[in-house]
């Protein structure tokens, strides 16, 4: 399985707490809820194709509980099925039971168990937010897609998917697009490690 991460971000790149202002309030964070203004129908049927390819997800913890306490009771959305039926794997070190079926706990090594999870036969297996998770296993060299979803917004505080002091990462762009509200959806190829160059060198 290709390994697809899909990430809601800001102007200045944070991922943190973009669904509603009590998501994430981790380390003070009082800016939740930046991404639902730019919501419309164009990106919902977006993001019902991409769930779609999904044969499996993989989450961090924290947000696999956000998942696993609202995805249950939510049987009328047309995407509870795919959710909720699907193979789920959640990254944890304090996890040691898991109610929403079915669902795998890594724990330990996790880069190695989730090399592994790929190496089944599938399409995608997908990481939904899950920031911190998405920056060991980018910096693993794990990640092969990346759907990024960017906000008009600068928010000024909060956790970044790509912070300072974080793994380098070389991506090729393979689309673009932007929806009536206001969002912009990128979708990148991870290709290894960014080149560089002098500008002007050579002629």
């Amino acid at each position: 399985m290709r390994l697809v991460l899909q990430e809601f971000l800001t102007l200045d790149g944070v991922s943190q707490g973009p669904g509603s202002p009590e998501e994430d309030t981790s380390d003070g964070f009082t800016r939740g809820g930046w991404f639902v203004p730019y919501l419309d129908e164009e990106f919902e049927q977006i993001t019902a194709d991409w769930l779609g390819e999904a044969d499996a997800f993989l989450f961090g913890r924290r947000t696999y509980q956000n998942f696993a306490r609202d995805w249950p009771t939510m049987t009328d959305h047309p995407s509870a099925p795919i959710l909720n039926g699907r193979p789920k794997y959640v990254a944890s070190r304090t996890l040691t039971e898991a109610g929403w079926h079915p669902t795998t706990i890594l724990s330990g090594d996790v880069p190695a168990q989730v090399a592994e999870v790929k190496r089944q036969p599938g399409r995608e297996l997908q990481i939904h937010g899950s920031a911190r998770l998405a920056q060991s296993l980018l910096a693993a060299g794990l990640i092969d897609v990346l759907r990024l979803v960017i906000a008009p917004v600068v928010v000024g505080q909060g956790r970044r998917l790509f912070p300072d002091g974080g793994a380098p990462a070389g991506l090729r762009p393979l689309s673009q697009r932007t929806t009536p509200g206001g969002l912009s959806v990128h979708v990148f190829e991870s290709t290894g490690l960014p080149r560089y160059g002098t500008y002007g060198a050579g002629g």
